[in-house]
């Protein structure tokens, strides 16, 4: 374990807000200038430019035109941008390379608009990866996508939002289940399989029909039944269900997880000799991930975008400020817990950045800097 930082991380924060002459690309670029990223680069640096291009049928992941000014700011530090993310587990749009990178273009990430080709980090079969030793409680080696490992620099870009296993999506989930290959998604996944409440469901199979390992059965009963050593977590059948019959199991395992997910973001962030810049977008916020498919109404107004080198002071700042909005949307922190569920503090999310802290990749203590 590395040591808890000594001092608050600096946290720079556009609230969103523009002017005619003060525009989105101006500020943004203020922005960067702010964190001084170009001192970090170097000239001809293949930098890779970590994206969620969203899943088919979502709506809500990070605009494509918002990229443009970051990528044309690398581009005048001197540095070569790529875009690029991994293969999914699950079979779907994302679950190859092929296409992966046609659904990117189909979101609005053209290279020929943007200057900057899409890059799937682990190739057209997820098998493009690179094994880096890590001396964690839980991995002595992680398994990263190739051509991220291969970048001579990174700029983390996150879409923040809600997640149903992790509490909260952001720069730590976008290091460590973004960057892994389909074989480092299983070690992250592989000890978190469903708790099938036979009670509730009513056997409909729409929880079967979406498990890409046939983990889920059909019990004599007609109910659902899970093999748990088949299951691979890829929390699919979660979103299935209409009767919430199959809920995350939050024991030991369900904490093993946010771990394993902490060892997996260190692991990245130590392939990288200059520092790693993590935007986070605070924009078109949902209860749900970009992973999920589908268009969901947000849990709180935009709030901007924020900056830092420090993915836990980041995460924790992002959250801090979804929290107090989402409850102020709400009218009450009582109804908080329906709009944007395992958010609040002292959930499993909030384990994650407690023990991302004690690996010594970031400090929960932060001092925002507001642009």
């Amino acid at each position: 374990m590395g040591k808890k930082q000594a001092s608050p991380s600096r946290v720079f924060y556009w609230d969103h807000s523009t002017t005619r002459h003060y525009t989105f690309e101006a500020k943004l670029r203020a922005l960067l200038k702010e964190t001084r990223i170009g001192a970090h680069l170097q000239s001809g640096d293949l930098t890779a430019v970590k994206i969620h291009f969203g899943e088919r049928g979502t709506t809500s992941f990070i605009s494509a035109t918002w990229l443009k000014p970051i990528l044309d700011f690398l581009r005048k530090c001197g540095a070569r941008p790529f875009l690029t993310d991994t293969n999914t587990l699950y079979a779907g749009s994302r679950g190859n390379g092929v296409s992966h990178a046609l659904l990117a273009r189909e979101h609005g990430f053209d290279p020929a608009v943007l200057q900057a080709p899409v890059v799937i980090a682990d190739g057209i079969r997820g098998t493009n990866q690179t094994q880096v030793s890590f001396q964690g409680k839980h991995f002595q080696a992680c398994h990263l996508a190739g051509d991220i490992t291969a970048a001579d620099a990174m700029l983390n870009c996150s879409h923040f939002t809600g997640h149903h296993l992790c509490g909260f999506a952001g720069a730590l989930k976008n290091l460590a289940m973004g960057c892994a290959s389909p074989r480092g998604k299983m070690q992250q996944h592989s000890t978190t399989g469903p708790v099938a409440q036979s009670d509730k469901c009513i056997g409909c199979g729409a929880c079967r029909e979406v498990c890409p390992t046939g983990a889920l059965i059909r019990e004599k009963d007609q109910t659902v039944g899970v093999i748990q050593e088949r299951c691979t977590g890829c929390a699919l059948c979660l979103l299935a269900c209409p009767a919430n019959a199959l809920s995350p199991n939050w024991d030991t395992r369900g904490r093993d997880f946010l771990e394993k997910m902490g060892e997996y973001a260190a692991a990245v962030l130590s392939v990288f000799k200059s520092p790693v810049l993590h935007l986070n977008f605070l924009l078109g916020i949902t209860p749900g991930c970009d992973c999920e498919g589908r268009s969901q109404p947000p849990v709180c107004p935009d709030l901007g975008i924020l900056a830092s080198y420090d993915p836990v002071a980041l995460d924790q700042a992002s959250l801090n400020l979804v929290n107090s909005a989402a409850w102020a949307h709400a009218g009450s922190p009582e109804k908080e817990a329906a709009l944007f569920p395992g958010i609040p503090p002292g959930t499993q999310g909030d384990h994650l950045l407690r023990y991302a802290e004690r690996l010594g990749i970031g400090s929960r203590a932060h001092t925002v800097v507001s642009l």
